[in-house]
């Protein structure tokens, strides 16, 4: 019998929120079926951190790496979603020890009753530093949110993203965990193989475990 799956993707299309000063997407067509053409080939402009994604150290380093050179085995295994609902500006540590014990190398965290996927939320909820710290102690590898940073958007510091870049963790951004109960899953949130960008777009889903 197969395992039910979780789509944690938000659509990408124009109305995809971006951070301001980011590429929006947009999708024209370069060829279109018809007399002399057998296929429709679209181009694509976008942000690589549009919809669900993954920064690489580079977006938050300067010698860091690109999202096509990390190691795909953070991406892909046992992971926990917590939910942290209604939990304001910061998830803290006090909002995910509840679910702690015996934590997988991945969490992923669940911050509001319905994302907000049809346009930008200056007051996203992001990812306290020292709730970070106290995950990677517990081995946690990758972390991930269902808003579009792991910091408050107006940040110029990336306390939290400092903390990842320091203890060598991987994020997820911009999840959709709406319909996501707490508990334990199989995570599948692979990146693409760009060689030289600071993120990648994912289509991240969670598997039923056996």
């Amino acid at each position: 019998m197969s395992r039910r799956l979780w789509d944690l993707s938000p659509p990408v299309d124009a109305g995809s929120p971006v951070f301001p000063g980011d590429a929006p997407f947009s999708s024209a067509w370069a060829a279109r079926i018809g007399p002399g053409c057998p296929v429709n080939v679209s181009t694509l402009t976008l942000s690589p951190h549009t919809g669900a994604h993954a920064d690489a150290p580079l977006h938050y380093d300067e010698a860091g790496a690109a999202i096509g050179a990390l190691d795909l085995e953070p991406y892909l295994g046992p992971c926990r979603v917590i939910h942290a609902l209604d939990c304001g500006p910061l998830v803290r540590w006090r909002d995910l020890e509840h679910a702690a014990a015996g934590l997988p190398p991945r969490v992923l965290v669940r911050t509001r009753r319905q994302a907000v996927v049809s346009r930008w939320d200056p007051d996203l909820s992001a990812y306290a530093p020292e709730a970070v710290e106290r995950l990677a102690d517990l081995g946690v590898r990758l972390i991930g949110i269902d808003s579009a940073s792991i910091d408050p958007a107006p940040s110029k510091t990336l306390e939290s993203h400092q903390v990842i870049r320091r203890r060598g963790l991987r994020v997820l951004e911009n999840l959709v965990l709406d319909d996501v109960p707490e508990g334990d899953y199989e995570l599948i949130a692979l990146p693409l193989r760009l060689s030289g960008a600071d993120a990648s777009p994912v289509r991240a889903v969670l598997r039923e475990l056996t």
